[in-house]
């Protein structure tokens, strides 16, 4: 493991150095890759190409959303981290991918010193939903039919440590059921089959299930928030539901491997900032349930800071029993 990281560290050493002052004002000279971290479809991969297109506009380059799949998000964000610090891979993902899987997996990188924090893109919160074939027409309804079939019911994630997965695990903590996880390689995926009934239920990000919730493919149980989303007023608050505090958002940025320099950093987090600032990427992601942060929280520091916060031994330890359970799953 040593080995591993120390050659980690010269990768990363002679990436920094070859990055010259000229391609750094001049940046950029060709197209961007962002890379997302799950499969084509779930929620990431969406909040990627809604801003994708914006920013490509004001960096006068294409940016092209690529998905690097598998171990919850981690495969994805090590591709930028061993990426050269030009500007040109740059990573997407939320408080899973960039704060949880630091504490599950033995990673070969550390998601707090070896990332360049670029922007604060949105927040949403999670939905309980479930396949319109169980009989439950209410949150009280599905806690009672899962505790009467303890073992037998599935419910898809995005893998362990995945927000889908976390918010699984307090919801089965809070309501003391039994049931049985499924892993996908996005919640995309995931969703395919809750609605074709290979999978029973999920507790998954808004901005993934409103769509197919509006559809009538799927139902909303509660949301994991204080009050209701403006999204959708009609589906209960999880207070409301039954199921006081269980609250869980799931909150998103855009980082760069470490050593980019400042100038790069600064340009990509304008062409963020113009993208959310546009009326047609503000009314969508509103559409799916997701809050965009106010101007001072779109900076690099803030998303550091944020990271950080989470990403520190103390609040992690205060999730230390489910991801113990998220590990044994």
């Amino acid at each position: 493991m040593k080995i591993r990281l120390l050659s980690v560290a010269l990768c990363l050493a002679l990436a920094v150095a070859s990055v010259s002052p000229v391609a750094a004002q001049t940046f950029p000279a060709h197209p961007i890759t962002l890379v997302s971290p799950f499969a084509a479809g779930g929620p990431v991969d969406l909040i990627a190409r809604l801003i994708a297109v914006p920013m490509g506009k004001t960096l006068g380059q294409t940016v092209l959303v690529e998905d690097t799949t598998g171990a919850a998000g981690t495969l994805g964000v090590g591709r930028v981290v061993r990426a050269a610090p030009d500007g040109y891979t740059l990573s997407i993902g939320h408080w899973s991918t960039h704060v949880i899987n630091g504490a599950i997996y033995p990673l070969p990188y550390d998601l707090l010193t070896d990332l360049e924090p670029i922007a604060q893109i949105a927040a949403n919160p999670l939905l309980i939903i479930a396949n319109q074939s169980l009989p439950s027409k209410d949150l009280p309804e599905l806690i009672a039919w899962l505790k009467s079939h303890p073992g037998q019911v599935s419910l898809g994630t995005a893998g362990v440590g995945s927000g889908s997965h976390m918010g699984a695990l307090y919801f089965q903590k809070a309501t003391e059921t039994e049931f049985t996880y499924v892993p996908y390689r996005g919640t995309g995926p995931a969703m395919q089959d809750l609605m074709g009934g290979h999978i029973q239920f999920m507790v998954d990000q808004a901005s993934n299930a409103l769509p197919q919730v509006r559809g009538g493919k799927i139902r909303a149980h509660a949301v994991t928030a204080k009050t209701r989303m403006l999204a959708a007023p009609e589906i209960p608050t999880v207070d409301e539901a039954g199921l006081p505090g269980l609250y869980i958002s799931v909150w998103y940025g855009v980082w760069a491997p470490k050593g980019t320099p400042r100038i790069i950093v600064d340009k990509l987090n304008a062409a963020i900032v113009a993208a959310l600032a546009d009326p047609t990427v503000r009314q969508r992601l509103a559409e799916l349930g997701q809050e965009i942060p106010p101007r001072e929280q779109q900076t690099p520091e803030a998303l550091g800071a944020l990271q950080k916060a989470l990403g520190t031994p103390a609040p992690l330890q205060h999730q230390a029993r489910a991801l113990e359970a998220a590990v044994r799953q």
